[in-house]
């Protein structure tokens, strides 16, 4: 029976964390910012009465959910560079993943925004609101709280998703375990290792989703 190297185990485990909170944490954060503003953008034009803006927004959506993730990172990093643009790898990951939640959040958004009551509009309408002033001061907020649940589970996805990054050598969790993996041929162990990392990242997350959820439903009318 073969013996776990727990002396292995140990040594790898900084790096690993390291490659976590210097990599995968800063890429899941920094593309879910910039992925949310897209996304927002997007839930605007989809909503717009202006056909042209929806057909462009239903257009980019159905684009990027209906191609996979690893496809559009290697677009990106590989394909760009034949005509002409070259983008290093942790841009060219940042890029990839904010447009793929971009894409997946977009709908989430305009879900949220469209379940707030048509009374609330009115209401805003009635004191003298703008359009633009009415969406922001009183429907955003409103759909934020419905929207927080799915953009969390986005969030934690993209997390686990960041391990796809080591394919175009961005330096990061599950790339730091190939790259010990590669000196100590001990597979099973390491890459075990990064999934249980990978799992305690996402079960703090869960957990603060679920004291977030709790927080925002005080303010929720019953």
């Amino acid at each position: 029976m073969i013996q776990p190297d727990w002396e292995l185990f140990v040594s790898s485990l900084w790096p690993l964390l390291d490659g976590a909170v210097r990599g995968t944490i800063p890429l899941a954060l920094t593309s879910f910012a910039i992925g949310l503003v897209l996304a927002l953008v997007l839930a605007l034009m989809r909503l717009s009465a202006k056909r042209v803006l929806s057909v462009i927004a239903r257009g980019y959506i159905s684009i990027v959910r209906g191609t996979p993730l690893l496809v559009q990172l290697f677009v990106i990093f590989y394909g760009l560079p034949s005509i002409g643009v070259t983008i290093e790898p942790w841009p060219s990951a940042v890029i990839a993943f904010s447009i793929n939640v971009g894409g997946y959040a977009a709908e989430v958004i305009r879900a949220a925004i469209l379940s707030v009551p048509k009374g609330q509009w009115e209401a805003a309408y009635m004191i003298g609101m703008s359009h633009s002033r009415a969406l922001a001061r009183i429907i955003l907020p409103q759909a934020a709280r419905v929207s927080v649940p799915p953009l969390s589970n986005t969030f934690i996805s993209l997390v686990k998703d960041t391990s796809l990054a080591s394919l175009i050598l961005v330096t990061e969790l599950f790339r730091e375990a190939q790259q010990i993996t590669a000196f100590s041929q001990k597979f099973m162990l390491l890459y075990l290792e990064a999934a249980l990392i990978y799992w305690v990242i996402c079960l703090v997350l869960s957990t603060g989703q679920g004291f977030l959820e709790k927080r925002l439903d005080r303010y929720v009318a019953r």
